[in-house]
């Protein structure tokens, strides 16, 4: 049974392409499990739409589906340049100066940020994603600052700027950043990813931000930096501050070299495993469907390698959000991660999985996950209030599905991202889980193994008001 449940998710980015009611419902149909609002382009208003049509979709298939605000953070960019166009040649010298003017067509361009507070001489600087490579030769005022072109190229408004020697120190939060964690601390968000991570003191000052408002949107911290890669205990102290991670890998491979990245993406992934902490692959998964109606074979492999891996999720960006076929690369991502899961297990890691919380959970979501795969059965049923218990047990990696019951909408959200989660809403009781698997058999959402009449379920469960998760059933169903 369990071979027609992915494991690992897909969260899509929402976009042009995307940006209907018919469209948003198509792409969660196909098994989409979370979708993706990027701050760094369209409006309030428009993002509350989006919310509405996802909610209505998840309503109509049955499912919980997660929603993420992707904060732009110190993403600079290039301001608008005359013609759209400007072409440049090796050794030419650009003025990059703060502002909102009217770029004449000559060597002062308009930038989004203030780099004169930031950055030093010889310092290097990539446009338009690593297209043209710079070095910074003079600091002309405090708003500008005069860079060397070292290759010939040309760039285009509002194109992004990667700084992979400059610190930012720790001001990694801007004004339209602080606006949108406003915004959205009213909005249905259940996660918020904040982009160009370099410390945990990043994470843990977006995690106050989001407590004073009342939002209850979990942390996802894009790794992109060189400053976070720096050191493998910088690396993890990340992780732990988190409640997961995204492996962004589009700006880490421009700010510290693409041959790093397959060898971040497993040490994030494993160390997500080890601590419990959500895990997403992103960027380029599918880039060729932007274009074409299928994937090439090593974006096929990409896909596979992370399932392999045991991401939690992997993500579409432009295929969904830009794309000529979003639902196309839906539904091939999905059929790469079935056939992957289904023909391989997930890599081993070194760290036995440690969820932070407590040892008891951490002990019984492994003995659960053991004991499930040992007896054959159909599928591990979690109990939980917070989503402690499942995402404890999906940090086992077993190789069959989990579905969660909890009476918390928004814990039942965030679990969709989680690996193996099926979520479900249900008012609580004691047998809530046993109640439910029994509704999902006779909906035939969950199926018995050919031949047998039984359900074989491992539940796990516990009293919510007094000791928490402390109990492993076995039941036939």
């Amino acid at each position: 049974m369990s071979k027609f449940f992915k494991r690992t998710k897909i969260l899509a980015t929402i976009g042009p392409a995307t940006n209907s009611a018919e469209k948003v419902e198509e792409i969660i149909m196909a098994g989409v499990n979370g979708c993706r609002l990027n701050c760094s382009h369209g409006s309030d208003e428009e993002r509350d739409q989006q919310i509405k049509w996802i909610r209505a979709a998840a309503e109509k298939k049955g499912r919980s589906v997660a929603i993420l605000q992707d904060l732009q953070g110190p993403k600079i960019r290039l301001g608008m340049i005359k013609d759209n166009h400007l072409d440049l040649k090796r050794d030419d010298e650009l003025v990059l100066e703060y502002g909102d003017f009217e770029h004449d067509g000559g060597m002062i361009v308009p930038v989004q940020y203030n780099l004169a507070e930031k950055v030093k001489v010889r310092e290097p600087i990539f446009l338009f994603d690593g297209k043209i490579k710079a070095e910074v030769v003079e600091i002309v005022s405090a708003t500008a600052i005069k860079i060397r072109i070292l290759n010939d190229g040309y760039i285009m408004s509002k194109k992004g700027l990667n700084l992979p020697d400059t610190d930012f120190g720790g001001d990694i939060l801007t004004p339209k950043d602080l606006a949108d964690i406003e915004y959205g601390a009213t909005c249905d968000y259940d996660y918020v990813s904040l982009s160009f991570v370099q410390s945990a003191e990043d994470i843990e000052k977006l995690k106050q931000l989001l407590l004073s408002y009342g939002s209850t949107a979990k942390v996802i911290a894009k790794i992109e930096t060189k400053k976070a890669i720096a050191s493998e205990e910088n690396l993890e102290r990340i992780v732990e501050a988190s409640d997961g991670i995204m492996v962004a890998r589009g700006d880490m491979a421009v700010e510290a070299g693409a041959e790093v990245v397959p060898i971040v993406q497993r040490k994030l992934i494993a160390l997500c495993r080890k601590h419990a902490k959500l895990c997403i692959v992103a960027t380029q998964m599918m880039a060729s469907m932007v274009e074409e109606p299928e994937p090439t074979r090593a974006e096929v492999s990409d896909v596979a390698t992370a399932v392999i891996q045991g991401a939690d999720a992997v993500m579409l960006s432009d295929e969904t959000a830009n794309g000529k076929y979003p639902l196309e690369a839906v539904k091939e991502m999905k059929k790469v991660i079935l056939y992957a899961q289904n023909h391989s297990r997930v890599a081993s890691i070194s760290d036995i999985p440690v969820g932070g919380v407590s040892e008891v959970y951490d002990a019984i979501s492994e003995t659960a996950a053991r004991l499930a795969e040992r007896i054959s059965a159909d599928v591990i049923i979690c109990q939980t209030a917070s989503g402690v218990t499942a995402t404890t047990m999906a940090a086992q990696r077993p190789n069959l599905p989990i579905v969660s019951v909890t009476s918390n909408v928004r814990v039942a959200n965030q679990l969709a991202l989680v690996y193996a989660n099926s979520a479900f809403v249900r008012p609580y009781t004691e047998d809530f889980g046993y109640d439910l698997a029994a509704e999902l058999k006779k909906s035939e959402y969950l199926q018995t193994r050919e031949g047998k009449k039984d359900l074989l379920a491992v539940i796990v469960s516990g009293d919510r008001d007094k000791v928490g998760t402390d109990t492993i059933r076995i039941r036939r169903i």
